[in-house]
Protein backbone atom coordinates (compact mmCIF):
# COMPACT_ATOMS: atom_id res chain seq x y z
CA UNK A 1 0.00 0.00 0.00
CA UNK A 2 2.84 2.46 0.86
CA UNK A 3 4.60 1.44 -2.43
CA UNK A 4 1.73 2.86 -4.54
CA UNK A 5 1.35 5.46 -2.30
CA UNK A 6 4.27 6.87 -3.60
CA UNK A 7 4.09 5.85 -6.71
CA UNK A 8 1.03 8.00 -6.98
CA UNK A 9 2.56 11.02 -5.37
CA UNK A 10 5.70 10.72 -7.66
CA UNK A 11 2.89 10.61 -10.85
CA UNK A 12 0.81 13.39 -9.35
CA UNK A 13 4.32 15.60 -8.76
CA UNK A 14 4.80 14.79 -12.71
CA UNK A 15 1.90 15.73 -13.35
CA UNK A 16 2.39 19.27 -11.97
CA UNK A 17 5.46 19.59 -13.69
CA UNK A 18 3.55 18.89 -17.10
CA UNK A 19 0.63 21.41 -15.99
CA UNK A 20 3.23 24.16 -15.07
CA UNK A 21 5.35 23.52 -18.45
CA UNK A 22 1.53 23.81 -20.60
CA UNK A 23 0.88 26.97 -18.05
CA UNK A 24 4.34 28.79 -19.11
CA UNK A 25 3.83 28.09 -22.39
CA UNK A 26 0.57 29.11 -22.87
CA UNK A 27 1.79 32.38 -21.58
CA UNK A 28 3.95 32.81 -24.74
CA UNK A 29 1.88 31.07 -27.34
CA UNK A 30 -0.41 33.43 -29.28
CA UNK A 31 -3.64 33.96 -28.27
CA UNK A 32 -3.65 31.69 -25.11
CA UNK A 33 -3.75 32.74 -21.20
CA UNK A 34 -1.25 31.24 -19.00
CA UNK A 35 -4.41 32.16 -16.37
CA UNK A 36 -6.62 30.25 -18.24
CA UNK A 37 -4.88 26.87 -17.76
CA UNK A 38 -4.42 27.83 -14.37
CA UNK A 39 -8.11 27.81 -13.77
CA UNK A 40 -8.44 24.55 -16.03
CA UNK A 41 -5.99 23.03 -14.29
CA UNK A 42 -7.25 23.98 -10.97
CA UNK A 43 -4.69 25.73 -9.38
CA UNK A 44 -5.54 29.81 -10.18
CA UNK A 45 -6.86 29.84 -6.48
CA UNK A 46 -3.85 29.00 -4.98
CA UNK A 47 -1.70 30.85 -7.14
CA UNK A 48 -3.76 34.00 -6.60
CA UNK A 49 -3.82 33.22 -2.91
CA UNK A 50 0.22 33.13 -3.25
CA UNK A 51 0.26 36.42 -5.61
CA UNK A 52 -1.99 38.39 -3.54
CA UNK A 53 -0.55 37.76 0.14
CA UNK A 54 2.92 36.10 -0.83
CA UNK A 55 4.48 36.83 2.96
CA UNK A 56 1.85 35.00 4.78
CA UNK A 57 1.17 32.12 1.90
CA UNK A 58 4.89 31.69 1.45
CA UNK A 59 4.93 28.62 3.84
CA UNK A 60 1.76 26.68 2.84
CA UNK A 61 1.45 28.14 -0.84
CA UNK A 62 5.23 27.61 -2.42
CA UNK A 63 5.66 23.38 -1.38
CA UNK A 64 2.24 22.77 -2.91
CA UNK A 65 2.91 24.76 -6.03
CA UNK A 66 7.02 24.24 -6.50
CA UNK A 67 6.12 21.58 -9.50
CA UNK A 68 3.86 24.03 -10.81
CA UNK A 69 7.01 26.73 -10.68
CA UNK A 70 9.36 24.47 -12.35
CA UNK A 71 7.35 23.48 -14.86
CA UNK A 72 6.50 27.05 -15.82
CA UNK A 73 9.65 27.91 -15.93
CA UNK A 74 10.54 25.15 -18.35
CA UNK A 75 7.61 25.93 -20.67
CA UNK A 76 8.37 29.74 -20.66
CA UNK A 77 11.71 29.95 -21.26
CA UNK A 78 12.00 26.53 -23.57
CA UNK A 79 9.08 27.78 -26.27
CA UNK A 80 10.53 31.28 -27.10
CA UNK A 81 13.13 30.25 -30.05
CA UNK A 82 10.90 27.07 -31.02
CA UNK A 83 7.76 29.46 -31.34
CA UNK A 84 9.66 32.04 -33.08
CA UNK A 85 10.71 29.18 -35.51
CA UNK A 86 7.41 27.68 -35.83
CA UNK A 87 5.69 31.09 -36.02
CA UNK A 88 7.67 32.15 -39.37
CA UNK A 89 7.81 28.68 -40.84
CA UNK A 90 4.03 27.53 -40.53
CA UNK A 91 2.39 30.85 -39.25
CA UNK A 92 -1.47 29.99 -40.14
CA UNK A 93 -1.38 26.38 -38.95
CA UNK A 94 0.55 27.50 -35.58
CA UNK A 95 -2.13 29.65 -35.12
CA UNK A 96 -4.81 27.38 -35.87
CA UNK A 97 -3.27 24.35 -33.54
CA UNK A 98 -3.47 27.15 -30.91
CA UNK A 99 -7.32 27.69 -32.01
CA UNK A 100 -8.02 24.82 -31.60
CA UNK A 101 -6.52 23.95 -27.70
CA UNK A 102 -8.49 27.10 -26.86
CA UNK A 103 -11.83 26.03 -28.23
CA UNK A 104 -10.82 22.58 -26.51
CA UNK A 105 -10.78 24.31 -23.48
CA UNK A 106 -13.85 26.41 -23.23
CA UNK A 107 -16.18 23.74 -22.01
CA UNK A 108 -13.90 22.99 -19.07
CA UNK A 109 -13.58 27.08 -18.22
CA UNK A 110 -17.52 27.05 -18.45
CA UNK A 111 -17.86 24.43 -16.25
CA UNK A 112 -15.62 26.01 -13.62
CA UNK A 113 -17.41 29.04 -14.52
CA UNK A 114 -21.16 27.90 -13.06
CA UNK A 115 -19.20 26.46 -10.25
CA UNK A 116 -20.93 28.79 -8.03
CA UNK A 117 -24.17 29.05 -9.90
CA UNK A 118 -24.98 31.43 -12.88
CA UNK A 119 -27.77 34.47 -12.64
CA UNK A 120 -28.39 37.05 -15.47
CA UNK A 121 -25.44 39.43 -14.56
CA UNK A 122 -23.12 36.29 -15.42
CA UNK A 123 -24.21 35.92 -18.97
CA UNK A 124 -24.57 40.15 -19.30
CA UNK A 125 -20.74 40.17 -17.81
CA UNK A 126 -19.81 37.58 -20.80
CA UNK A 127 -21.38 39.83 -23.40
CA UNK A 128 -19.70 43.24 -22.35
CA UNK A 129 -16.60 41.56 -22.14
CA UNK A 130 -16.72 40.25 -25.52
CA UNK A 131 -17.62 43.62 -26.69
CA UNK A 132 -15.07 45.47 -25.15
CA UNK A 133 -12.16 43.29 -26.66
CA UNK A 134 -13.96 43.20 -30.17
CA UNK A 135 -13.96 46.77 -30.13
CA UNK A 136 -10.32 47.04 -28.49
CA UNK A 137 -8.58 44.77 -31.25
CA UNK A 138 -10.80 46.05 -34.21
CA UNK A 139 -9.50 49.24 -33.34
CA UNK A 140 -5.76 48.45 -32.65
CA UNK A 141 -6.17 46.97 -36.05
CA UNK A 142 -7.41 50.03 -37.62
CA UNK A 143 -5.47 52.53 -35.91
CA UNK A 144 -2.09 50.41 -37.42
CA UNK A 145 -0.04 51.10 -34.78
CA UNK A 146 3.59 50.81 -35.11
CA UNK A 147 5.72 51.25 -31.87
CA UNK A 148 9.92 51.03 -31.69
CA UNK A 149 10.57 48.80 -28.37
CA UNK A 150 12.51 50.39 -25.81
CA UNK A 151 12.94 50.34 -21.89
CA UNK A 152 9.61 51.47 -21.28
CA UNK A 153 7.88 49.60 -23.82
CA UNK A 154 9.37 46.29 -22.52
CA UNK A 155 7.95 47.42 -19.06
CA UNK A 156 4.42 47.33 -20.62
CA UNK A 157 5.48 44.12 -21.68
CA UNK A 158 5.99 42.64 -18.44
CA UNK A 159 2.45 43.97 -17.44
CA UNK A 160 0.62 42.47 -20.11
CA UNK A 161 2.53 39.25 -19.60
CA UNK A 162 1.71 39.59 -15.87
CA UNK A 163 -2.09 40.44 -16.42
CA UNK A 164 -2.54 37.21 -18.78
CA UNK A 165 -1.85 35.16 -15.69
CA UNK A 166 -3.74 37.60 -13.04
CA UNK A 167 -7.01 38.22 -15.34
CA UNK A 168 -7.64 34.75 -17.30
CA UNK A 169 -8.26 34.95 -21.18
CA UNK A 170 -6.47 38.23 -21.45
CA UNK A 171 -3.28 36.82 -23.57
CA UNK A 172 -0.57 39.26 -23.59
CA UNK A 173 0.30 38.69 -27.33
CA UNK A 174 -3.43 39.71 -28.37
CA UNK A 175 -2.01 42.90 -27.00
CA UNK A 176 1.24 42.99 -28.20
CA UNK A 177 1.08 41.73 -32.05
CA UNK A 178 -1.05 44.58 -32.83
CA UNK A 179 1.53 47.15 -31.50
CA UNK A 180 4.48 45.14 -32.89
CA UNK A 181 6.01 44.03 -29.90
CA UNK A 182 5.56 40.55 -29.14
CA UNK A 183 8.01 39.41 -31.91
CA UNK A 184 11.26 41.37 -29.83
CA UNK A 185 9.47 40.43 -26.19
CA UNK A 186 9.52 37.03 -27.25
CA UNK A 187 12.83 36.70 -29.05
CA UNK A 188 14.35 38.34 -26.31
CA UNK A 189 13.06 35.57 -23.90
CA UNK A 190 14.43 33.19 -25.97
CA UNK A 191 18.01 34.30 -25.91
CA UNK A 192 18.16 35.61 -22.74
CA UNK A 193 18.42 39.75 -23.48
CA UNK A 194 18.66 40.97 -19.92
CA UNK A 195 18.19 44.60 -21.55
CA UNK A 196 14.53 42.93 -22.31
CA UNK A 197 14.52 40.70 -19.59
CA UNK A 198 15.29 43.28 -16.69
CA UNK A 199 12.22 45.88 -17.71
CA UNK A 200 9.79 43.10 -18.75
CA UNK A 201 10.61 41.57 -15.11
CA UNK A 202 9.95 44.90 -13.35
CA UNK A 203 6.92 45.43 -15.43
CA UNK A 204 5.36 42.03 -14.63
CA UNK A 205 6.41 42.36 -10.43
CA UNK A 206 4.87 45.90 -10.55
CA UNK A 207 1.76 44.06 -11.75
CA UNK A 208 1.47 40.92 -9.39
CA UNK A 209 2.07 44.07 -6.54
CA UNK A 210 -0.36 46.40 -7.58
CA UNK A 211 -3.07 43.99 -9.36
CA UNK A 212 -3.18 40.45 -8.17
CA UNK A 213 -4.98 41.09 -4.45
CA UNK A 214 -7.61 43.54 -6.19
CA UNK A 215 -8.72 40.53 -8.83
CA UNK A 216 -8.35 37.82 -6.09
CA UNK A 217 -11.06 40.05 -4.03
CA UNK A 218 -13.31 40.37 -6.99
CA UNK A 219 -13.05 36.86 -7.54
CA UNK A 220 -14.23 35.73 -4.30
CA UNK A 221 -16.86 38.18 -4.14
CA UNK A 222 -18.62 37.81 -8.00
CA UNK A 223 -16.87 34.63 -8.89
CA UNK A 224 -19.47 33.79 -11.33
CA UNK A 225 -19.72 37.29 -13.10
CA UNK A 226 -16.08 37.47 -12.75
CA UNK A 227 -15.41 34.16 -14.72
CA UNK A 228 -18.28 34.94 -17.36
CA UNK A 229 -16.74 37.72 -18.35
CA UNK A 230 -13.36 35.65 -18.56
CA UNK A 231 -15.27 33.49 -21.08
CA UNK A 232 -16.45 36.59 -23.20
CA UNK A 233 -12.63 37.35 -23.46
CA UNK A 234 -11.04 33.88 -24.41
CA UNK A 235 -14.06 33.92 -26.83
CA UNK A 236 -13.39 37.42 -28.57
CA UNK A 237 -9.90 37.25 -28.40
CA UNK A 238 -9.84 33.57 -29.94
CA UNK A 239 -11.77 34.89 -32.93
CA UNK A 240 -9.74 37.67 -33.53
CA UNK A 241 -6.51 35.53 -34.22
CA UNK A 242 -8.43 33.51 -36.64
CA UNK A 243 -5.79 33.65 -40.01
CA UNK A 244 -9.18 34.13 -42.26
CA UNK A 245 -6.11 35.32 -45.00
CA UNK A 246 -5.50 31.89 -44.84
CA UNK A 247 -8.17 29.95 -46.09
CA UNK A 248 -7.16 30.51 -49.67
CA UNK A 249 -7.33 27.28 -51.38
CA UNK A 250 -8.85 23.80 -50.62
CA UNK A 251 -5.05 22.32 -49.30
CA UNK A 252 -4.63 25.68 -47.15
CA UNK A 253 -8.57 24.79 -45.57
CA UNK A 254 -7.94 21.02 -45.30
CA UNK A 255 -4.78 22.05 -43.25
CA UNK A 256 -5.93 24.69 -40.79
CA UNK A 257 -9.13 22.52 -40.26
CA UNK A 258 -6.96 19.74 -39.36
CA UNK A 259 -5.03 21.53 -36.73
CA UNK A 260 -8.12 22.92 -34.86
CA UNK A 261 -8.93 19.59 -35.36
CA UNK A 262 -6.08 18.88 -33.27
CA UNK A 263 -5.96 21.07 -31.27
CA UNK A 264 -9.46 20.72 -29.79
CA UNK A 265 -8.64 16.81 -29.65
CA UNK A 266 -5.70 17.45 -27.54
CA UNK A 267 -7.31 19.95 -25.27
CA UNK A 268 -10.39 17.28 -24.75
CA UNK A 269 -8.09 14.73 -24.53
CA UNK A 270 -5.84 16.86 -21.53
CA UNK A 271 -9.09 17.85 -19.53
CA UNK A 272 -10.30 14.30 -19.35
CA UNK A 273 -6.60 13.24 -17.74
CA UNK A 274 -6.60 16.22 -15.77
CA UNK A 275 -10.30 15.41 -14.49
CA UNK A 276 -8.91 12.43 -13.00
CA UNK A 277 -6.29 14.01 -10.44
CA UNK A 278 -7.30 15.86 -7.47
CA UNK A 279 -7.22 19.49 -8.32
CA UNK A 280 -6.90 21.51 -4.91
CA UNK A 281 -2.99 21.10 -4.48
Amino acid sequence: MQKESKTFSLSLFFLRILQGALIGLGAVLPGISGGVLCVVFGIYKPVMELLADPFRKFKTHVPKLLPVIIGGVIGFMGIANILAFLLEKYPAQSVCLFIGLIAGMLPSLFREAGEQGRSRASYISLGIAMIFIFVLLISLQIASVEITPNFGWYLFCGFCLALSVIAPGMSFSTLLMPLGLYTPFVDGIGHLNFSILIPGGIGALATVILFAKAVDTLLKRHYSVAYHAIIGIVIAATIMIIPFDSFTTVRNCLLNIFFIAAGIVAALLLDKYNSKVPKEL
